[in-house]
């Protein structure tokens, strides 16, 4: 699949940060981490890693703005455009050995995210959606679950941790949830779920309090693989409110239903 000269440039940036990544990740013991918040830290690579992205992707767009998860906010020339970017999605996952971790990049354009990658470079998968082209993964297409009932369907959220105040709320979600579907999934990668909804690996996927740049990819691949996807509370902005929902269309209602109570 040939994209968008777009599409193409965070595809590279992508690769160019998952392989700064791969090699600290093989060396994981002996990174220097610094406590950004309870459970939430923040390493050496995940600094490399978005300087990376940053030189990679403003330097071939240095008009667009900019949102990530350690630089922060920064306004382009061009109002319309920006990029969404988290260089290290699935910290405590990397920082512990465990190879569940991703670069996720998306790109907004009038407030709409038109393009989106999501690379797992410990797995060499390469997700990748562009307004109205579908989503793929490295040169396969992607498309949703095909299953209908919810007892049949796997579904995938994040779990509150170090006394969020959400706790409660996820642990009523889970007591409907569990008796009514095969199982819940919580794998520490928001990017990499929705990513997974978009492959038919999860049906559905929902979580609270996460940040513009945990969604922004997540959601243009979800869509161009057939998903639906929606703010939990209706009517909310997804990236704003940072709180979503999502399926296969067959399951959805059902899903949305229990999760919503």
């Amino acid at each position: 699949m040939i994209g968008s000269a777009n599409l193409n440039i965070m595809i590279k940036a992508a690769r160019k940060a998952g392989r700064s990544l791969v090699k600290d990740f093989r060396e994981v013991e002996n990174l220097q981490v610094s406590m950004k918040g309870a459970g939430d830290f923040v390493s050496k690579a995940d600094i490399s890693a978005e300087k990376i992205l940053k030189d990679e992707l403003m330097g071939a767009r240095p008009n667009y703005g900019w949102l990530a998860e350690e630089g922060g906010a920064e306004d382009g020339n061009d109002p319309t455009r920006r990029w969404i970017v988290d260089p290290l999605d699935g910290t405590t996952n990397f920082l512990h050995g465990l190879p569940h971790w991703a670069v996720s990049i998306g790109l907004e354009h009038k407030g709409e995210v038109v393009a989106g990658v999501i690379f797992d470079a410990a797995k060499d998968e390469m997700f990748f959606a562009e307004k109205g082209a579908g989503a793929w993964m490295n040169d396969k297409r992607l498309r949703v679950s095909g299953r209908h009932k919810m007892i049949e369907s796997i579904f995938a959220t994040g779990l509150p941790f170090g006394g969020r105040a959400d706790l409660p709320l996820t642990l009523q979600d889970l007591a409907r949830l569990m008796p009514a579907c095969a199982g819940v999934r919580r794998w520490g990668s928001a990017a990499l779920d929705m990513a997974y909804v978009a492959a038919g690996r999860y049906e559905g996927f929902w979580e609270r309090r996460l940040n513009a740049w945990d969604l922004a990819a997540g959601v243009i691949l979800v869509r161009e693989a057939g998903g639906l996807i929606q703010p939990l509370t209706p009517g909310k902005d997804i990236l704003e409110d940072g709180e979503v929902i999502c399926a296969n269309e067959p399951i959805f209602d059902g899903f949305a239903k229990v999760i919503r109570g």
